[in-house]
């Protein structure tokens, strides 16, 4: 038996934490890449923490902007997600 929760949605266009609680799961990523290929990458609480999530970023084209949905329950972040972003212009993070 699964519980719904809220959904909400945070916008980010530079490294840095999310700023959302410190409790909270990953649903899903929307990612606008930048000019070159680049990465998304979500850490527990600080830019040293433990990664969960790291995804790949193609190269910018009129069409190349995506979403990656989590399955099942999403990914589980303990603390304060950090995002960095690297060659990449925004990310839309979904939570709950």
């Amino acid at each position: 038996m699964t519980t719904a929760t809220d959904v909400k949605a945070k916008y980010l266009s530079a490294s840095g934490n999310m700023g959302v609680g410190s409790r909270i799961r990953v649903k899903g990523i929307y990612v606008q890449p930048g000019a070159s290929a680049g990465t998304v990458s979500l850490k527990v609480g600080t830019s040293g923490g433990t990664e969960l999530i790291l995804m790949g970023t193609p190269a910018n084209t009129a069409a190349s902007s995506f979403n990656v949905i989590i399955p099942s329950d999403g990914v589980l972040f303990e603390g304060d997600p950090y995002v960095t972003l690297t060659n990449v212009t925004s990310v839309t993070i979904f939570y709950g």
